[in-house]
């Protein structure tokens, strides 16, 4: 079985509780072809952009839902056949994959501090005398 989204525009002249039978219709049929559905919502509306079907808005539902790739036909024939859908587009999805994040090790470090050499006052007398030459 593979993951697939169907997304649909139904016709904005239905009831909301038509809207709830036909998303079970939906669903119904689906589950005749051997798919489980793994996320139902209710559609909402929508206004469209441009007119489909001389309707200027629509229910826009979006279903996913695990098929065989055999009967995927036949349930998209149910679908063209349904004259409350204005549109719909079905789409193959990808299952995730395990990505797997190599672990970084943060040790904690203390600033390296430049340690000063300590010059003895001898020293520092002796190169005070080469400098000026005396």
């Amino acid at each position: 079985m593979k993951l697939y989204e169907l997304t649909y525009l139904v016709s904005p002249d239905i009831s909301e509780e038509e809207l709830k039978i036909f998303q079970e219709k939906i669903n119904s049929s689906l589950e005749e072809e051997g798919g489980k559905s793994e996320s139902l919502k209710l559609p909402l509306r929508k206004r469209l952009a441009y007119p489909i079907k001389k309707k200027s808005g629509a229910y826009l539902g979006t279903l996913n839902f695990y098929l065989s790739p055999e009967k995927l036909e036949t349930f998209e024939k149910k679908l063209k056949k349904e004259p409350k859908i204005l549109r719909y587009l079905l789409l193959r999805k990808e299952l995730p994959k395990k990505i797997e994040i190599p672990r970084i090790r943060l040790k904690a470090k203390a600033p390296k501090v430049k340690k000063e050499k300590k010059v003895e006052l001898e020293k520092i007398e002796e190169k005070l005398e080469e400098i000026l030459g005396e």
